[in-house]
């Protein structure tokens, strides 16, 4: 090995051991891509965003579902994709504890930990997975739609009181149940009378 390499591996070392930056030649080294996010769009914040709820007045699920009250971890996925999968972990896992989620009526809420008994867990967590896609952001909108259907599936629906014509039809159908028992009681009695034959008479 000559001076000029051992010299050259030695400004190599001291760029390297510098963080992954360093100058070499009078040039600046990075070891990050040109297509790495934070040279596209300098200065964004690469974090989860929550807007605001919706102001609302009714009783029912709006679909808004507060992100920092979710605990969202990824893992790999399984399944087709190649070598894809075992690099990038884009299985989404997302869980919340349903007693303390107060962005769901009060009344649906207590219907999902009535329906979801066998799905929640000891400590009280409600989980939900999604690796539809090989997306991280995709499969995390899966998980939340998932979530929104269960959620809307247990709205009470305010059922309409009856007509009167509904209510005639309940009470012709309760006096004719009436009458059928009435005639069915009276010829099981007269079934009894004809067995025991006619009285008085000595056979």
């Amino acid at each position: 090995m000559n001076k000029i390499t051992s010299a050259f591996i030695r400004v190599l070392r001291q760029s390297s051991s510098s963080g992954g930056t360093g100058t070499l030649l009078g040039r600046q080294l990075s070891y990050k891509s040109d297509l790495s996010l934070d040279k596209i769009y300098p200065g964004a914040r690469l974090q989860i965003y929550t807007p605001p709820p919706p102001s609302s007045g009714s009783d029912k699920f709006s679909g808004f579902i507060p992100m920092n009250r979710l605990e969202i971890t990824y893992s790999r996925s399984s399944g087709p994709g190649g070598q894809h999968v075992n690099t990038v972990n884009t299985k989404v896992d997302v869980r919340f504890k349903v007693e303390q989620a107060d962005w769901i009526p009060e009344q649906t809420r207590q219907k999902l930990l009535k329906v979801l008994a066998n799905r929640i867990t000891k400590d009280g967590y409600f989980y939900i997975k999604s690796d539809l896609t090989r997306s991280q952001q995709m499969n995390l909108a899966d998980a939340l739609e998932k979530l929104r259907t269960i959620i809307r599936s247990q709205e009470a629906v305010a059922a309409a009181p009856p007509s009167e014509e509904t209510l005639e039809k309940l009470r012709r159908r309760q006096e004719r149940a009436v009458r059928e028992r009435l005639q069915l009681k009276r010829g099981r009695a007269q079934v009894k009378a004809d067995r025991q034959g006619p009285s008085g008479l000595d056979l």
